[in-house]
């Protein structure tokens, strides 16, 4: 087995699958994960770069698929967690449904599980409550608008649930707390940027700054 590493990635689902390839494939002792936008430092532990890869990413997605199904969604959801320490707890996670757990990581296995089935339902619950709630704006081009804060990374979740709503008529979801949206053309979705979406709406006259609205976990 290689020395104890950190593992350092783009902060992205298929960056991680990627990190989890990667560890698995050489046996590496894995001792944290971390991700490239983050400045922490660590004495004295090696950092590994890792470079998303989606071939790799399939792979471990598929296999853990193959050995249980119902944990893609736990393992999904709980990453969007952004819990602190949630991409280690997957890891171990996995590790569990590989068989690479030793008997004394086993005595925590079921805690672990626990812990993902908690964060998966938090962030489920979550989702369903802003798929209910979210208010929209008109703007000048008949685009709908949405700004939210939520305490999840929930827009790759809650994308699907309102493009079947309005399969026809565009829309844009903004995260203000994690500077990113989802436009929908009315056929396709796309990822936008912030600057993206400030520059839409200083060209859209009659869009109307409202409040942000700031959702509360729907426990």
């Amino acid at each position: 087995m290689e020395n104890s590493r950190v593992l350092l990635y783009d902060g992205s689902f298929n960056g991680f699958l990627t990190a989890i390839y990667i560890a698995l494939e050489n046996n590496i002792d894995i001792v944290g994960f971390q991700k490239n936008k983050c400045n922490q430092e660590g004495l004295f532990i090696d950092k590994l770069a890792i470079t998303t890869e989606q071939s790799k990413a399939k792979s471990v997605w598929a296999g853990i698929e193959r050995k249980s199904h119902p944990a893609i969604k736990n393992i999904y959801f709980a990453f969007l967690s952004e819990a602190d320490g949630v991409d280690f707890l997957v890891y171990q996670y996995i590790r569990k449904l590989y068989g690479r757990l030793d008997s004394q990581e086993m005595d925590q296995a079921a805690l672990i599980e626990l812990k993902i089935s908690k964060l998966a339902t938090q962030v489920s619950r979550e989702k369903s409550y802003i798929e209910n709630t979210v208010g929209f704006e008109p703007t000048q081009d008949s685009v709908y608008i949405a700004e939210l804060k939520p305490g999840f990374n929930i827009l790759p979740l809650i994308s699907r649930h309102f493009r079947y709503k309005y399969p026809r008529h565009p829309w844009i979801i903004y995260d203000d707390k994690r500077n990113y949206g989802v436009h929908y053309n009315g056929y396709s979705l796309e990822m936008i940027s912030k600057k993206t979406f400030d520059n839409y709406k200083k060209s859209n006259r009659a869009f109307d700054s409202y409040s942000v609205n700031n959702y509360r976990m729907a426990m």
